[in-house]
């Protein structure tokens, strides 16, 4: 019997190292994936951290943009030269799929675009609607040159600043097409 009492003990005994043992180990499984996921969401999230500068020209490119594409869908309708009816759909085309490439972007990034007009841009829109004729053509005109320049020169300023390789790629692909629309608008003005 006494035999037969120290084997069991030796089976308890062994039982209770056992279970320490996985619990040991499981809670050390579980403190090393909590140490590796402190350290892995901060730097997923630092990856995806845009600029304060880069989010608020985000932001105003989305101002613009939409505003391109309301202004464009007016000259399509409201203009009364042919080139600038035909420039007004060029905008809606081009300045849609810019939007588009910028709320790719924004996604990627994690910025919020507005998907609306600010009540400066919803102005802007509102004074050429209320305009007809050659009086809609020629401040449509004189607004898409004044536009283009501010936007050629904003996206340059911001390709020069952003570290950001996304960004960098969005305007390397959108500066060629707002100079040439600033190109196209210019050679419009009478």
């Amino acid at each position: 019997m006494n035999t037969n009492t120290k084997a069991q003990r030796t089976v308890e005994q062994g039982k209770s190292r056992f279970a320490k043992l996985i619990f040991n180990s499981a809670s050390a499984a579980l403190g090393l994936a909590l140490v590796a996921l402190g350290f892995l969401v901060p730097s997923a999230s630092a990856a995806t951290a845009v600029s304060a500068t880069d989010q608020e020209f985000m932001q105003a490119a989305a101002q613009g943009g939409m505003t391109e594409v309301k202004l464009g869908e007016l000259a399509a309708q409201n203009g009364l030269r042919a080139d600038v009816k035909e420039f007004g759909q060029m905008m809606v085309k081009d300045h849609s799929a810019i939007n588009d490439d910028l709320k790719a972007l924004a996604a990627k990034e994690g910025v919020t675009l507005p998907d609306s007009l600010d009540a400066k841009h919803q102005g802007m829109v509102d004074k050429l609607a209320a305009l007809t004729g050659s009086a809609f053509d020629d401040a449509y005109v004189a607004a898409m040159i004044k536009g283009h320049k501010k936007d050629a020169k904003a996206f340059k300023a911001e390709f020069a600043a952003t570290q950001d390789a996304d960004i960098k790629s969005f305007l390397d692909k959108s500066i060629p097409v707002v100079e040439s629309h600033l190109q196209h608008v210019m050679a419009m003005k009478k």
